[in-house]
């Protein structure tokens, strides 16, 4: 103990003081602070590839989830410009972006400072967040030092818990669940818009989030 305060609290308050004494760039203190409550992000990348280590982030689109609201009149649309010109045909058939859609886009270094100060210190929620988280964590490390504090909530997760709920308790070993995006939103019964859009894809993320976490309290 620590004073009056239990231990696990203790040692998340020293790793809190740890991080931000290590903190690269003191203008993101900010995203150390107490979560507003009962509030989200939803966050969703389009990149010019799939490897984390070696292709850039070209779209980056977020939305604020406020209880059981997803407010699309608080969200962040960027478009950024990649450092590097290496846009494959694959990528531009996923995404419909070519090099010359970003050409005016924001620089990296901008689009992190707008994506933090939109996000704050609110939990991240996304359809298979880890890819995105990856390729933030990515730019912010020259920046900061670290990657992203913010608690992390994966979609395809909490849909996973909800249908092995559902499912009877023999037949648990042996039913495989349908994770991919369409089929989630289907089940749901929520709006499906076109797919590989950030805004659309943090949106319906949202969406899909606010359904589950009501479910949950049935």
């Amino acid at each position: 103990m620590q004073g009056d305060l239990p231990v696990v609290t203790w040692i998340a308050a020293l790793k809190r003081e740890w991080l931000l004494y290590h903190l690269g760039d003191p203008r993101f203190r900010f995203m150390w602070d107490k979560p507003p409550p009962n509030e989200w992000v939803a966050l969703d990348c389009e990149t010019t590839g799939l490897n984390t280590k070696t292709d850039d982030i070209i779209s980056i689109g977020a939305v604020r989830i406020r209880g059981n609201r997803v407010m699309t009149s608080e969200r962040l649309e960027l478009l950024v410009r990649p450092d590097k010109k290496k846009f494959s045909a694959e990528s531009v058939r996923v995404h419909r972006l070519r090099e010359q859609d970003v050409a005016q886009g924001v620089n990296i270094d901008d689009a992190m400072m707008q994506l933090m100060r939109f996000i704050g210190s609110r939990p991240l929620v996304g359809y298979y967040l880890e890819f995105d988280v990856a390729m933030i964590n990515r730019m912010l490390f020259p920046i900061l030092g670290m990657g992203l504090p913010q608690d992390k909530i994966e979609v395809s997760g909490l849909y996973y818990d909800h249908k092995y709920r559902q499912l009877p308790s023999h037949a648990r070993q042996n039913q495989t669940i349908d994770l991919r995006f369409d089929s989630l939103m289907r089940d749901l019964n929520l709006p499906l818009w076109p797919a590989h859009d950030a805004l659309n894809d943090a949106v319906m993320a949202a969406l899909a989030f606010v359904k589950l976490r009501h479910l949950q309290t049935l």
